[in-house]
């Protein structure tokens, strides 16, 4: 492992599911603490970094249209579900010692500055960690194309996307005991083995501006800073 970090500036996607911990719903404190503590911990080994967030903890637009509700009513409800975590993590951040901006591509100004690009990136070159919320403001995109848009719009070396599994497989781990994980793969084979990893528009907005995306277990602690010095953790989406 590098003692120097290997990347300048990252783009972190947390599920809201993440942030659930061991929990049914809503928000479990343990672990939105330890997301803090891992963030600032990459923040202040010098490592520029943004955050965009879901809502699937409290409300998921396709699940509420899927039961009847309408899907762009559905997808505005998810929007500020984001906004609520982004203001829950926003507080952890801000209690261990770290900055902390919420930027909402909806505008909600008594709790979040609007998204605007140049300002986002100034607030990540004065070491502030950098919140996005409510996706990209429109129905229909989920916050993993949110996440691809704003990595490729602050200029990130890295798209990361922190969940409950240790990389891609080529079947559900949870119902495959025989499930094989791929350590690197390219964009296309992502879209055309159909891997259920992010959806299609985020993999080609990734494919097509070339930003590098690896997928990692975030329920092992420290794994973060290991993937920041160069640790192989978790499965490489790239161009080859």
């Amino acid at each position: 492992m590098s003692d120097q970090p290997k990347y300048h500036r990252i783009l972190l996607k947390l599920s809201g599911e993440a942030l659930m911990g061991d929990a049914d719903y809503g928000i479990d404190p343990k672990m939105i603490n330890r997301l803090a503590e891992e963030i600032i911990e990459v923040q202040r080994a010098g490592i520029q970094i943004g955050v965009v967030i879901g809502g699937g903890n409290i409300f998921r637009g396709a699940g509420l249209a899927a039961a009847g509700m309408d899907r762009v009513t559905g997808d505005h409800m998810g929007m500020l579900a984001t906004v609520m975590n982004a203001l829950a993590m926003q507080d952890a951040i801000e209690k261990h010692g770290g900055f902390a901006r919420v930027m909402s591509a909806i505008q909600i100004h008594d709790v979040a500055e609007d998204f605007i690009r140049r300002r986002a990136i100034r607030h990540i070159e004065k070491g502030r960690i950098v919140l996005f919320a409510a996706g990209i403001g429109n129905p229909f995109f989920t916050t993993d194309s949110a996440a691809a848009l704003r990595a490729v719009e602050v200029g990130a070396d890295l798209l990361l996307k922190a969940t409950k599994v240790d990389g891609i497989y080529n079947v559900d781990p949870a119902l495959h005991r025989d499930a094989v994980r791929y350590e690197r793969l390219t964009y296309d084979e992502v879209i055309e083995r159909k891997l259920a990893v992010m959806d299609t528009a985020a993999i080609a907005l990734c494919r097509d501006d070339r930003m590098p995306m690896r997928i990692y277990d975030m329920t092992v602690a420290g794994n973060l800073m290991r993937i920041m010095h160069g640790e192989p953790i978790g499965t490489l989406v790239c161009a080859d």
